[in-house]
């Protein structure tokens, strides 16, 4: 998938100069706190000797989902970077507000993935996003973002990526999930002012806010190495083989909400396969004296959940996606996190 038209060349942030070659760490400033404290937006580049794609890989838009930055970490440590063909633009770190806060939100309450593409004249979130796009973006050929579920909300490991472009599906495949949602642009959102500028970009989805979940991590980190050696910015390697055969591609998916206030009992798990109607967990009162079953409104993969007891009437629960092949999926995703666990390793 190597664009033979890719060409070494020397990048630019914040009046920093990266030739082909170097790496390093750049500092882009953002705003100062009222404490009159700086804040910039941490980056790590590094620029290849060789021609190839520039991808940037970015996590934390929402300041607490703290997986990301996790995998950019572990990312940065594997020694075949070395050889890069073309460049890496790593950012652990987009929102440094929310980061600090351990808020999903900029101090506004804005939510910086509906702020995009931005405009230097606006909010501190139209701000942010302007300075994302036009200092890392705009020099880019490919783009990751990393994910979780909202607070106290679990994903399991999934691509979200618009599959009528073919390069997009190809690296979606190649990510190497069980689940791709073929997933509409939104506006505002950092996917789609990338599309826009004719980028080539993927969602990973995995874990909770504010947790780290290793399984998640793991699957994070390999998938962007994946999507690395498809665009042959690494050499091949062989590695342990994963069970993952072909990903499947959900029509659609919706979450399943609460019907009453109460005490939500789950009694399945991520990766579950749910029939249409099946009873999926139990919302009951403090004092157990009524009790109403929570049905699947059909039948499908179970793709996220949340995972507080307490709900009120109307919260979503369960997210489930629905695909053509249900009675094999389950089997590959108990295979997939099993690959990932920790406990499993020789």
């Amino acid at each position: 998938m190597t664009n033979p038209l890719y060409e070494s060349k020397q990048l630019t942030f914040n009046g920093e100069v990266v030739k082909p070659g170097e790496s390093t760490t750049v500092d882009i400033p953002v705003t100062k706190l009222y404490t009159h404290t700086d804040i910039s937006i941490p980056i790590h580049v590094i620029n290849g000797k060789k021609p190839g794609p520039s991808l940037f890989v970015s996590a934390a838009i929402h300041g607490d989902e703290i997986i990301g930055v996790e995998i950019i970490r572990r990312l940065l440590k594997h020694k075949t970077l070395n050889r890069l063909h073309g460049a890496l633009i790593a950012i652990p770190v987009v929102n440094v507000h929310g980061f600090i806060d351990k808020s999903r939100y900029l101090p506004d309450r804005r939510d910086l993935n509906r702020s995009f593409p931005g405009s230097d004249r606006g909010s501190l979130a139209a701000r942010l996003a302007h300075l994302f796009i036009s200092e890392i973006v705009a020099q880019c050929t490919h783009g990751i973002d990393l994910h979780t579920g909202a607070i106290h909300r679990e994903n399991l490991p999934q691509i979200r990526a618009c599959l009528d472009n073919e390069e997009t599906a190809d690296l979606a495949r190649a990510f190497g999930v069980p689940v791709i949602l073929d997933s509409n642009l939104r506006d505002g959102s950092l996917r789609s002012a990338a599309v826009n500028l004719g980028i080539p970009m993927l969602l990973y989805e995995a874990g909770e806010a504010l947790r780290f979940n290793e399984i998640a991590i793991r699957a994070g980190e390999r998938g962007i190495m994946n999507v690395m050696r498809t665009l042959g910015m690494l050499p091949s390697q062989k590695v342990k083989k994963s069970p993952l055969k072909e990903p499947y591609i959900a029509r659609s998916s919706a979450w399943v909400r609460a019907s009453t206030s109460g005490i939500f009992i789950s009694s399945i798990s991520l990766g579950d396969q749910i029939e249409a109607k099946s009873i999926v967990g139990s919302i009951s009162d403090p004092f157990g004296q009524s009790e109403v079953s929570v049905t699947a409104p059909y039948q499908g993969i179970v793709i996220g959940k949340t995972n507080l007891p307490l709900v009120n009437e109307g919260d979503a629960i369960i997210h489930i996606a629905r695909f053509g092949k249900e009675e094999t999926i389950a089997e590959q995703v108990e295979e997939f996190q099993a690959y990932f666990d920790p406990e499993t390793d020789n």
